[in-house]
């Protein structure tokens, strides 16, 4: 009995001990977010602290505006400190092309995408395939409606709102106008045409009198101007960003200059105040290719868990042949002539500049 009795007593205390250090225990089981400190470390450990690859995809070949874009992304992925790698895949093509560089970024494991769209909806698949992978998609210059990807773009409507209404007025509401378009069918320029319309129908007297589409290719916009201003009585001209050109074919034709809407590319506005004494009038719609820089600094916030807006829109601004400080300020004399001096956007861009943007260089380059 006694050895009974010690044998009980033995269990007992064990088991009281057992309790006592469950019950010590508890808390923290209870609780795994809690520290000691009172804070919430549960996701410490899953933060990425940077090393990462962003892929990106560009479809427009020979183009300076496009040209500036990537080395905007470069020089935003450089200042970041967070990025490892910057993969461009860069060649002409539509959608069918896009969607193959697209699918070649995911399987070469990037953490994100920047790409400049060439269809609103038809890369909806690849990319919600991405975005589905984890993947960070960012859409910058033009948008997209893809669930879950982030769209970066000047107002493209308003860009060309904006424009057409100074043609407009500086014509006096009546004149022959021609309206020099991009690419047909991509967002961007669908946006632009639209726009353009709301402008042109609260001027009933003006007549457009050619529409062309120049590929946003400089030389295919020469020629059309070229043609245009010799063949036809032209009051007027907006361009979707084929400006410096046109301005040129004038020249070349020896014709008067009419009033000419362009973007803030460094080539036209240099004409816009050079040739003001030798009668050129125009205006200079900002449309910065530092987009590409914001799209970075968007992805970057994403993959670093800051949940950025999805959807990001920069008002564009005029420089007429009247504000004259104004287009000093955009100017840049030893810049390209297709590239724009209007790099620093904030909050987003961390670069040094110009200088950082035309160095054009991505981290390891």
């Amino acid at each position: 009995m006694r050895v009974k009795s010690k044998l009980f007593l033995l269990l007992g205390l064990l088991m009281i001990v057992a309790l006592a250090a469950a019950g010590c225990a508890l808390p923290m089981v209870a609780d795994e977010h809690t520290h000691e400190d009172g804070a919430d470390h549960t996701h410490d450990e899953e933060m990425p602290d940077g090393g990462f690859v962003i892929g990106v995809s560009n479809t427009l070949v020979g183009n300076g505006w496009r040209e500036q874009m990537i080395c905007a992304i470069k020089a935003e992925a450089t200042a970041s400190g967070m990025v490892d790698e910057v993969i461009v895949v860069n060649r002409n093509g539509g959608p069918t092309e896009q969607i193959a560089d697209l699918e070649g970024l995911i399987s070469q494991g990037v953490d994100a995408i920047i790409l400049n769209p060439t269809d609103r909806e038809g890369l909806n698949a690849v990319i919600e395939a991405a975005i589905a992978q984890g993947i960070v998609v960012v859409a910058v210059d033009q948008a997209v409606t893809a669930e879950g990807a982030y769209v970066a773009t000047n107002d493209q409507t308003a860009y060309a709102r904006l424009g057409a209404e100074w043609l407009f007025e500086t014509l006096g509401g009546s004149g022959k106008v021609v309206e020099m378009r991009g690419i047909d069918g991509v967002p961007a320029d669908t946006d632009r045409h639209n726009g353009f319309m709301e402008a042109l129908a609260n001027y009933p007297d003006i007549e457009v009198v050619a529409s062309t589409f120049t590929g946003w290719d400089p030389s295919t916009g020469a020629q059309q101007a070229l043609d245009l201003i010799t063949t036809q009585e032209i009051d007027g001209i907006w361009t979707s960003g084929i400006d410096y050109p046109v301005v040129e074919q004038f020249q070349v034709a020896d014709k008067p200059f009419v009033p000419i809407v362009g973007a803030d590319n460094n080539g036209f506005v240099a004409q816009l105040l050079d040739l003001a004494d030798e009668g050129l009038v125009g205006a200079a719609v900002t449309n910065p290719p530092a987009i590409g820089a914001v799209g970075t600094s968007i992805a970057i916030d994403a993959l670093l868990g800051n949940n950025p807006p999805h959807e990001t829109i920069l008002t564009p601004k005029v420089f007429a042949t009247d504000n004259t400080d104004g287009l000093n300020a955009i100017y840049a004399p030893d810049e390209q002539v297709g590239w724009s001096t209007y790099v620093d956007i904030e909050p987003f861009t961390h670069y040094n500049g110009s200088a950082d943007v035309s160095a054009c260089k991505a981290p390891g380059e």
